[in-house]
């Protein structure tokens, strides 16, 4: 087992007890909250925790239960499940500090490589140099690459990104290629996630 617990926060109950399980059978300690109210609650007696919540519900979204953590001083990796239409939400949430997104429907992999990425986030601070480094990688952008990424840090689609550019979606397609390379990016959240990191936002 873990020293540090997952906290499942999702208003369907079928979804909670489905990554309860998954989660558990991969060996992690895990807490269910039905709601992002009850889990603010229980927050301020979390000592080791890593937050996997839904991005749309009820109560609260996931953008404000992240916002509202920080507000209360409440330090923990976040992570979002998000539905295929939501990105530019799910960017809005990275941008309140979570540290990843992943898009419904998923591999249960894809949770596990998330919460990895997010545990050491408990014991290992955001490093300076690694800043350094993603803002030489920006450097060597072209204009129109730079442009494409500020539309994909801004969460639109290929095709809004090509009409507003004035180009083909394909060329949007090559241009953002080129940017996944050049930033070595292994995804999307990954993408997003330098950009802000070094305060790279829309323009």
């Amino acid at each position: 087992m873990t020293d540090y617990t997952v906290h499942v926060v999702d208003d369907e109950e079928p979804v909670r007890k489905s990554l309860a399980f998954m989660l558990t059978m991969n060996g992690y300690a895990v807490k269910v909250h039905e709601s992002a109210a009850s889990f603010l609650d229980f927050a301020p007696n979390i000592r080791e925790g890593i937050l996997l919540t839904d991005l749309r519900m009820p109560d609260m979204s996931g953008v404000n239960l992240i916002r509202k953590l920080g507000n209360q001083k409440i330090k923990m990796p976040a992570i979002v499940i998000t539905g295929h239409g939501d990105v530019p939400m799910a960017v809005e949430a990275m941008k309140a500090g979570a540290l990843d997104f992943i898009e419904k429907p998923f591999e249960d992999s894809l949770i596990v490589e998330a919460i990895e990425r997010a545990s050491e986030h408990l014991t290992t601070p955001a490093v300076a140099d690694e800043i350094t480094d993603v803002q030489a990688r920006l450097d060597t952008l072209s204009v129109r690459e730079r442009q494409v990424l500020s539309a994909v840090v801004s969460g639109l689609a290929n095709k809004t990104i090509a009409y507003d550019l004035d180009i083909s979606p394909r060329t949007v397609e090559v241009h953002r290629a080129n940017v996944m390379s050049k930033m070595r990016a292994k995804s999307l959240p990954h993408l997003v996630r330098m950009a802000i990191a070094a305060g790279f936002g829309p323009s």
